[in-house]
Parts: C-alpha cells; structure tokens; sequence
C-alpha cells in the first residue's frame, strides 16, 4: 500500500499541465510524477531532470542512459522505477534476457556485456556502493566518453538514486504492466 496516495484524475488545470509535461505526449502520467505532484515547488524544480525531457538532453546514447538507469534501480532494489523504464524501454534499446538478467541480479563481469557496457555497469556499482568511481574505471570510461558524458553518467546516476529512494519510501505500487524483478531470473 502507498504511504503517499498518486493524485488520481481529474487534476487542476496547473497540476495535469505539469503532469503533462512530465511525459511523452498522449500518455498518461505514471504514479511516481502523480505522487511528486503533491508538491508543486519541488516537481517545478525537478525540471527537464524530473521527466520526459532528460533523455533528450543527454550526451548518452538511450542505450547507455538505460544501462545506468536500470542498473541503479535495481542495485537500489526499486521494482517500481526499474518495472517502468524496463517496460518502456528495454526492447527499445535491444536489451536481451541475458543483459536484463546480468543487470537485475548479475555483475558488469558477465559475459553479455561488452567492455564499454561493462566499466559503464561498474562506474554505476561503484558510485553506488562508494559514492565514488576508481581511477581505473574513470580512466576506461574516459577513454571512451567525453567528459561530458561523464557528468551526465554520474549526474543520472545519482538521480536515479534520489528517484528509487522517494518511489521506495512511499511504496508505490508497481505500474500495470510492468515486470517485476522476478521475471528477469
């Protein structure tokens, strides 16, 4: 059960203006911007960061913005965000059922990975368990991302972090139609 209820339609014409900024057009909000809707202020100063408009703003490829999101929520075990970037994502950027596996409950060493996905991977368990990267997978990374790839990586991937805290903290529900992480074994 949510500790924080995702407002439910009909909104005010300022919130559904917000909450339609926050996603793709024609598709409706997903519970975690409907839940950060009950503050105004702080969803407004989400910006770009706090919806749709990121993955257009990114020097990362999709793919690589995926890897990093995926990881990290489920590194932060949060079924839900990880449940809805899987779904709408994943297919998107070729994910296969070992890569969705490796990612969910495996390393950055499985064999699925190729080396650039795999120091990307480890920068993430890194900066998850350390708050930091190790100069060899900063320098792995640097060698074959700009550094502006590199803020975005890091930028994103601490966003995730602060996005799987309020979606675990206040319980929401895994979307209609997401997976969970048990589908992935």
């Amino acid at each position: 059960m949510s500790r924080i209820e995702p407002l439910t339609p009909p909104y005010e014409p300022p919130i559904a203006a917000l909450l339609g900024s926050m996603m793709p057009p024609g598709v409706p909000p997903i519970a975690l911007f409907r839940t950060f809707a009950h503050n105004v202020a702080m969803t407004e100063a989400m910006g770009g960061w706090g919806g749709y408009e990121l993955s257009s703003r990114l020097s990362l490829s999709m793919r690589q913005r995926e890897l990093v999101i995926h990881r990290v929520t489920a590194r932060c075990g949060c079924e839900y965000e990880w449940g809805v970037h899987m779904a709408f994502f994943g297919d998107r950027v070729g994910l296969t059922a070992d890569q969705r596996r490796s990612i969910t409950h495996g390393t950055p060493d499985d064999a699925c990975w190729s080396d650039d996905e795999a120091h990307l991977l480890r920068a993430v368990d890194e900066l998850h368990d350390d708050a930091d990267v190790s100069d060899a997978t900063w320098s792995a990374l640097a060698s074959v991302m700009s550094q502006e790839q590199l803020l975005d990586l890091t930028l994103l991937a601490g966003w995730y972090h602060a996005i799987s805290y309020a979606a675990n903290a206040a319980r929401l529900a895994p979307e209609t139609g997401s997976p969970r992480f048990a589908d992935v074994l």
